[in-house]
């Protein structure tokens, strides 16, 4: 065997042990995205896991303004990252996606939803390009944002909101929940006062990061009547069949058992009362 066919056979067998050509990442593949960090990807979602946006009961003026925010963005027009944040399971998530869903079916393939997860927030600087240079408008959504002591990813993000040579592209709008307002835990901020040689400034660093957000969307658990608004709604919408008393009551029990009334729980009494009814239900 000569050395020119040795070299060729060890291409060869090293051709087939290599992986793949990685795909690029086109965002005209689908609706939604979610950013894979460490293989700088964004992997399609072919169905997102939604609620209808006329099924989001007690947040209709949060639902107004996010819905006006993203339509003046899919237009082209000056739109603000927003910041939803309040109490756990009151919708912030699902109405992010809900009116992603709702502009695209005004306007289809209008916006690209590409979720990036918290801890990937470092990973920015690599994933900005490739939103700015798909030619699409997108909505970069980051679900339970929030920052613990030490934490610097935090300022990946705050260059990327307003404050790098950069700045955010002008096709990228940034929607974050939390459950903090100010994305950091309220010990935590005390804590850096009191530690602090300047209390003001050794907090404000942090706190400011919620500032860069234009727009503050606030979501607090609901009263009784919005509770059931919510469960009623699901029940025509699914066509349960059930006595309007008996379902009043049920879930009224089935939110004292979790000790809260939001649209989480809401949904969750509906998958158990459709499971006793035997009926099979889609998000």
């Amino acid at each position: 065997m000569t050395e020119t066919d040795l070299f060729r056979r060890i291409a060869e067998a090293l051709e087939r042990l290599a992986p793949g050509l990685k795909p690029l990442n086109d965002l005209n593949k689908a609706d939604a995205f979610v950013w894979h960090a460490q293989v700088c990807e964004l992997a399609p979602v072919a169905k997102v896991n939604l609620v209808p946006l006329g099924l989001l009961k007690g947040v209709e003026a949060q639902r107004d303004r996010l819905l006006a925010n993203t339509r003046r963005f899919a237009q082209g027009l000056p739109a603000n990252n927003a910041l939803l944040w309040g109490a756990r399971g009151t919708g912030k998530s699902s109405l992010v996606k809900a009116v992603h869903a709702e502009i695209n079916h005004e306007s289809p393939r209008a916006l690209a939803l590409v979720e990036i997860h918290r801890e990937d927030i470092p990973s920015l600087p690599k994933l900005l390009p490739i939103l700015k240079n798909s030619g699409r408008n997108c909505v970069l959504f980051c679900d339970d944002l929030s920052f613990d002591a030490q934490d610097d990813a935090y300022k990946s993000l705050k260059a990327v909101l307003e404050g790098g040579i950069e700045g955010r592209p002008a096709n990228v709008v940034f929607y974050a929940t939390s459950n903090r307002r100010h994305l950091m835990a309220r010990d935590m901020i005390e804590n850096e006062r009191s530690t602090a040689i300047n209390p003001g400034e050794a907090v404000e660093e942090k706190v400011s990061l919620s500032d860069r957000f234009g727009l503050w969307l606030g979501f607090h658990n609901a009263d009784q009547d919005t509770y059931l608004a919510m469960v009623d709604g699901y029940v025509r919408q699914y066509g349960l069949q059930i006595a309007p008393e008996d379902l009043k009551r049920q879930a009224l029990e089935w939110s004292v058992t979790r000790g809260s009334r939001s649209g989480r729980v809401a949904w969750q009494f509906i998958q158990d009362l459709a499971g006793a009814l035997g009926r099979k239900i889609e998000e």
